[in-house]
């Protein structure tokens, strides 16, 4: 006769039950992280914060680039992580980048000082629907377009290599260009590298370590040049490629020469 006490193996299923639950929930925690750091971005903006407000933005790239890694590490991947992550993506590397330049010293601009800054944004979510769209079709190693983790990333840096916009006035018009070319990027066909995948388990991963440890100490020794400097070199990363693959495909297949007139006779 069974008195109701569990059995040990239903005893060792439900330990096994949460655990599974929790490890589901790791990666969204991560996304949530980066809501967070989002949110606390625009506080610190709204108090002229803007250094600190840069690197919040920045270390929300990197809960953004581990929430994907953890999901696919842990066989952890579903829909519903995927559409919360794009939410997250357009808050807080769409709507907070573009607020926080705004803040930082385009509203003496007017009505274009805010107009380009909603360029960016709309650009941005443009850039998601597309991604999430070739991402179900066609999925592939490359990005089409400029992430916009890294277009926002291109702004935190120029924010925290100047937080102060009275620094050099010439500054505003340059993030307002930047802005218009971040936007069009993002929504451009231009291939940028993607990183998500890189398989770091690889016996060929350990030549990684020498450049990342440079890459770390100047990051050290000179924080925003550096930075400010690696998102500029990624951003123009796709227009460049576009061109040396065209000159390339130039000099292996080049158009037949003329064929000389023939003399008269």
């Amino acid at each position: 006769m069974h008195d109701g006490t569990p059995t040990p193996s239903r005893r060792s299923a439900r330990p096994r039950r949460g655990l599974r639950r929790g490890i589901y929930l790791l990666p969204s925690l991560f996304t949530m992280f980066n809501i967070f750091l989002g949110f606390f971005a625009v506080v610190q903006g709204l108090r002229g914060n803007f250094a600190s407000a840069a690197l919040a933005i920045l270390a929300a790239g990197i809960m953004d680039a581990l929430d994907g890694r953890i999901a696919r590490l842990t066989h952890t991947e579903s829909e519903f992580g995927k559409e919360f992550d794009s939410l997250a993506d357009i808050l807080t590397f769409g709507f907070v980048p573009a607020l926080l330049a705004y803040l930082w010293g385009l509203e003496p601009f007017g009505r274009i000082g805010w107009l380009i800054p909603l360029f960016f944004v709309v650009c941005g979510a443009t850039r998601l629907a597309r991604f999430n769209v070739q991402a179900a079709t066609a999925p592939s190693r490359d990005f089409v377009g400029l992430p916009i983790p890294a277009a926002a990333g291109t702004v935190a840096t120029l924010l925290y290599f100047a937080p102060d916009p009275e620094w050099k006035t010439w500054l505003a018009v340059g993030l307002l260009m930047t802005l218009v070319i971040l936007g069009l990027l993002m929504v451009s066909t231009f291939r940028y590298p993607s990183f998500k995948k890189l398989d770091l388990g690889r016996r060929q991963s350990y030549r990684l370590a020498i450049p990342l440890a440079a890459v770390l100490i100047l990051i050290a020794y000179q924080p925003p040049t550096v930075l400010m400097s690696m998102a500029i070199l990624y951003t123009l990363y796709g227009p460049i490629a576009f061109l040396v693959r065209g000159l390339g495909r130039e000099a292996r297949d080049p158009e037949a020469a003329p064929e000389p007139p023939k003399e008269a006779r």
